[in-house]
């Protein structure tokens, strides 16, 4: 027995250098190995114009590679008790290097190839300057599961990985946020199967991720 295809768009954003910073640390620049699903959710989103233009319900996967990382430094500005700037300073800040990012998009995937293809605001990973390039195809998915590898994946039996506790989706005045766990091999070589996934040609693992749509995390 055969079963239909499920045809998705397979977005490839490639950047010589990526920082994202994990947001469970205060006072110190620590670096995620990969970005969280908040972060890739919002790239879409400025692609689109703004959340009010994505379905609440809009759900993505995704795979990312770093092949190289190293720390440098940037300038930090702290704020006091009261929330007013203070004297900026030099503060280490990790960094991940030549990093790919692939994202699959099963909804409307040519409506949002017009949308990266024609972004309304500028595609950035990570910080504002960290601009991205973008490669655009289609793939046929098939309904088996696929080897994890580099994709990111919610922690469940059967996956592999570092857990790691990640933003799925911050509140438009960033007063909440939805916390999830995740699963990622930052080698991007684990071969575990992952359940429920939907497969590439070539054997990837596509699983959709929780929505991160901001009216997901009001209380």
């Amino acid at each position: 027995m055969t079963t239909t295809p499920v045809t998705a768009l397979e977005a490839t954003f490639t950047a010589p250098v990526a920082s994202f910073r994990n947001p469970l640390y205060s006072g110190v620049q620590v670096g995620l190995p990969c970005p969280p699903p908040s972060t890739v959710g919002g790239m879409l989103a400025a692609a689109a114009g703004g959340w009010q233009h994505i379905s609440e319900t809009f759900q993505f996967a995704m795979a990312f590679h770093a092949r190289g990382k190293g720390v440098d430094l940037e300038t930090y500005h702290p704020l006091d008790a009261k929330g007013r700037p203070t004297n900026p300073g030099p503060k280490d800040r990790e960094f991940l290097a030549f990093t790919t990012l692939t994202v699959w998009i099963t909804d409307q995937p040519e409506r949002w190839r017009s949308v990266l293809r024609r972004p309304v605001w500028p595609l950035r990973l990570g910080r504002s300057q960290d601009l991205v390039g973008l490669l655009l195809n289609t793939v046929d998915l098939t309904r088996t599961p696929g080897e994890q590898r580099g994709a990111l994946v919610e922690d469940r039996p059967g996956t592999a990985g570092t857990a790691l506790r990640l933003p799925t989706a911050i509140r438009m005045d960033r007063a909440r946020t939805v916390w999830g766990t995740y699963r990622f091999d930052a080698t991007g070589t684990t071969t575990a199967t992952v359940p429920d996934s939907y497969s590439t040609p070539t054997g990837q693992a596509v699983t959709l991720l929780p929505p991160a749509h901001p009216v997901t995390a009001e209380a």
